[in-house]
């Protein structure tokens, strides 16, 4: 009996400290894939939000001259048609790397608006009409506005997020050091208990 119930306290201890090292493994795992999904998380915010930016700030630049040399009066039609098809060509090159990021269904329809623009831009030069250029590019630059808008709102959702799996990180990294102080007071306690089983305390001499 005494046998049985000695088994009994061993398999208690046992399946407590399965159960602890599972929870510990469990809640690795889990930070792991937390860690892994900040990262991506963070790359997006830099290839899709912060480098897309950049992008904007380009069409931005080209698009404002090309209304400016629209407008301008003293310029003769033949110069600003070279003009204007030279900065068309630098926004084309930008066209192909923006459409390599990942984009919202939102921001493809900004995105296939002002492609649109561009594209009546360069119709519009074949026929000087300068004034339809102006309107154009004036057009183009608001649909960027709202794309530059669309940035700000992911990177700040893709921030929250990040920040949310790190407080969850955080979390059950304090619910891993609890469970290995639980551990290691089970540990310590059976220690204990088997070197006081272990140590026999001899009995002081007789006075006889």
């Amino acid at each position: 009996m005494k046998d049985l119930k000695k088994y009994s306290n061993k398999t208690k201890a046992a399946f407590v400290l399965l159960v602890v090292m599972l929870l510990i493994l469990l809640g690795n795992f889990n930070t792991l894939q937390n860690s892994k999904n900040v990262n991506e998380n963070i790359n997006a915010i830099y290839k899709d939000r912060l480098v897309v930016a950049h992008y904007i700030f380009q069409y931005s630049k080209q698009l404002h001259f090309i209304k400016g040399e629209a407008e301008k009066l003293d310029l003769s039609d033949n110069i600003k048609k070279d003009e204007i098809i030279h900065t068309l060509n630098i926004i084309h090159n930008i066209d192909d790397l923006y459409a390599k990021t990942v984009l919202t269904n939102k921001e493809k329809q900004y995105f296939d608006t002002f492609l649109s623009a561009c594209k009546e831009i360069n119709h519009q030069v074949e026929n000087k009409n300068w004034n339809k250029i102006a309107s154009s590019s004036a057009e183009a630059l608001k649909t960027l506005d709202a794309l530059s808008q669309i940035q700000i709102e992911e990177g700040k959702l893709k921030l929250a997020a990040a920040n949310n799996m790190y407080s969850k990180n955080n979390s059950l990294g304090q619910l891993q050091i609890a469970l290995l102080i639980i551990l290691g007071g089970i540990t310590f306690y059976l220690l204990i208990k088997k070197i006081k089983k272990t140590i026999k305390i001899p009995e002081p001499p007789s006075l006889n």
